[in-house]
Order: C-alpha cells, then sequence, then structure tokens
C-alpha cells in the first residue's frame, strides 16, 4: 500500500535527509538517509520515500542535480510531497 503525504521543513538547511536516483539514474528521486534528530526524521519522513514535488515542482523528469539544486535554493521552508 502506497501513500502519498506532504511535509513542510522550516529552513535553513540542513534538511536531514539525502537523496538518491533521478532521471540520469532512471530511478526515482528517492530518500536513501536520514540525519538521526534531523528535520526530515521530525516531519516523519522515512528511508525508500519517493519525492513526488518539490516546492510544489513535480519532479518527474528531474535529473539529480536538477532536484538537489532545487532542494539548496530553498532557505526558508522547504516543502516535499512524497509516496511511502
Amino acid at each position: 500500500m502506497s501513500s502519498s503525504y506532504s511535509v513542510s521543513l522550516a529552513g535553513p538547511a540542513p534538511w536531514g535527509f539525502r537523496l538518491q536516483g533521478g532521471k540520469d539514474f532512471c530511478l526515482p528521486l528517492t530518500i536513501s538517509r536520514l540525519t538521526e534528530g534531523g528535520k526530515a526524521v521530525k516531519a516523519g519522513m522515512n528511508t525508500g520515500d519517493i519525492i513526488l514535488s518539490i516546492n510544489g515542482i513535480s519532479s518527474e523528469g528531474m535529473n539529480h542535480l536538477e532536484a538537489q539544486n532545487k532542494i539548496k535554493a530553498c532557505t526558508g521552508n522547504l516543502s516535499l510531497t512524497l509516496k511511502r
């Protein structure tokens, strides 16, 4: 069973998660690692969650660097829609 959910992390970085995948890897953008006690863990994110959108922009078709840059560009709140 998969369900999507949204989180909003208050900035600034670090956000407390590591990304893997992207269009260039032919894999969905996925949370590969969480920092213990970090913002992502406190928001309820899990490793293996797939990122559907970053700040309202669909991550479908994004390569790894594009996604990374969108996340790095966030200085205030980082809003993610994820699928578990």
